[in-house]
């Protein structure tokens, strides 16, 4: 397991020379894993999962998608569409921006597993949550604290909609 720095605060900022940073010490740990696919779970794992894939020289890079919410009103249990095509695939990091409460990627797991199950399945994030009910095998930063990522607070985002 990879783990950077314990933080404790209310709310942070994680900026871009962070995220390099932190990306660079997870891409050197994973080199020597046997990565044949990077998988992003969508939206948040998508930013992380295209620069780990280029750290890593990797082009198989798929997508699922983990839906929590309808609206604004939580769902019972995440549900998982558009799990990809692992036909061949031995070995699969899933990848997301934070493990908080777990659940997603537990269902995520659960779901490509089920799907599967030879292949071996391992989980990498950016922060990983002390409370949360699972833990990623690696990752950058353990937090309590809610994280506002560079790429959800971009201004220009505001001029898109």
């Amino acid at each position: 397991m990879l783990c950077g720095k314990k933080e404790r605060s209310l709310k942070r900022y994680y900026d871009y020379a962070a995220f390099i940073a932190d990306l660079r010490a997870l891409a050197i740990g994973l080199k020597a894993e046997r990565i044949d696919c990077v998988i992003a779970v969508s939206r948040g794992g998508l930013t992380f999962a295209h620069f780990l894939a280029m750290a890593l020289d990797m082009r198989n890079v798929a997508l699922i998608r983990a839906v929590s919410y309808s609206g604004r009103e939580k769902l019972s249990a995440p549900q998982i569409q558009n799990a990809p095509d692992l036909s061949g695939v031995k070995y699969a990091l899933i990848v997301d921006e934070i493990i908080d409460s777990g659940e997603t990627m537990k269902a995520v797991l659960s779901a490509l597993s089920d799907r599967y199950p030879a292949t071996v399945f391992k989980t990498a994030a950016l922060f990983q949550k002390p409370s949360a009910s699972i833990r990623a095998d690696f990752f950058a930063r353990e937090s309590d604290e809610w994280i506002d990522f560079f790429w959800e607070i971009d201004p220009t985002k505001s001029v898109i909609k």
